[in-house]
C-alpha cells in the first residue's frame, strides 16, 4: 500500500512540474511576442548585472573601459564564475545596448 501511495505522490509531483514548466514556457513566449525591449543598457545592467557586480560577487565592471566586443564575448560564453547567457536570456540587440553602456568610461547606473 505504501509503494502505491509513493508512486501516486511521484506521479503528482511530475504532473505539477510539467504544469509549472508549461506556464514558464508560455510566459517566455508571451514576453517574446509582445515586442518587449529594454529601455537602454543602464536598465539591463541594473536589472541583470548589478545583482552580482554591485554586490561584490562579481568584479566591478563599470568605468573600466572594457571593450564592447569583450563584454559581448563574456556574456555569451561565460568566464570562470560568470555564467554564459543564451540568446533566449538576452537577445543580441539588448546585449549590444548593454556592452555599449558598460564600455563607456563614465557609465552611471
Amino acid at each position: 500500500m505504501k509503494k502505491r501511495k509513493l508512486k501516486n505522490l511521484q506521479f503528482g509531483f511530475a504532473l505539477a512540474i510539467i504544469f509549472m514548466m508549461s506556464n514558464v514556457w508560455s510566459a517566455q513566449e508571451e514576453k517574446n511576442n509582445t515586442g518587449f525591449a529594454w529601455k537602454d543598457g543602464a536598465e539591463i545592467y541594473t536589472k541583470i548585472c548589478a545583482y552580482c557586480h554591485e554586490a561584490q560577487v562579481g568584479p566591478q565592471i563599470l568605468n573600466r573601459e572594457l571593450p564592447a566586443a569583450y563584454i559581448r564575448a563574456v556574456v555569451r560564453n561565460g568566464n570562470r564564475a560568470m555564467p554564459a547567457f543564451r540568446d533566449s536570456e538576452i537577445d543580441d540587440e539588448s546585449l549590444a545596448k548593454l556592452a555599449d553602456f558598460i564600455s563607456k568610461k563614465e557609465a552611471q547606473h
